[in-house]
């Protein structure tokens, strides 16, 4: 892990770390684990090529405990011209409901800025409530679904435009 960010707190630290790093794919094995267990099914982690997570067209971030024990992740990914993707967002159970989706979402959306992109898609879980309302909170809309094949009853495309600085 490298490239300390300005979210550090007292409770975390979020730092830039490769997707392939044992920490990163703990917790987007977790993440994994979850969804299937919601949805019967869920993407798998290992099918997304560590390089569409590397500086310039992508970054992925690692929220740790001050002692190295990794609690969150979330990654972006150049989709198209001026696009990002949001993927792999994950809070472990015992480190939600304070904040730190949030400090990631938003590292993501300004290192995505910085990297030229003009707006973020994502798709979560119709049943992932608390995903719901933090992205609905930060300025996501619904859209049309952007992979094809997604099925409706399970999955919910969003996009949010970044606006000009």
């Amino acid at each position: 892990m490298t490239d300390l960010l300005p979210t550090a707190t007292g409770a975390w630290t979020i730092l830039t770390a490769s997707y392939d790093t044992p920490a990163a794919r703990g917790l987007t094995e977790a993440l994994h684990r979850e969804q299937a267990a919601i949805y019967g099914t869920a993407d798998d982690p290992v099918a997304t090529p560590p390089h569409e997570f590397r500086p310039p067209h992508g970054t992925f971030l690692i929220a740790t405990t001050p002692d190295g024990i990794p609690l969150a992740c979330g990654g972006w990914r150049t989709a198209a011209p001026g696009t990002a993707e949001i993927k792999r967002m994950y809070v472990a159970p015992t480190a939600r409901g304070h904040g730190l989706g949030q400090q990631i979402l938003n590292a993501l959306e300004e290192d995505a800025r910085r990297h030229h992109m003009t707006q973020a898609i994502l798709e979560t879980g119709v049943a992932n409530h608390a995903a719901l309302a933090l992205y609905t909170r930060a300025g996501y809309a619904h859209i049309p679904p952007y992979v094809s094949g997604r099925n409706p009853q399970i999955n919910r495309a969003l996009s949010k435009p970044f606006p000009d600085r």
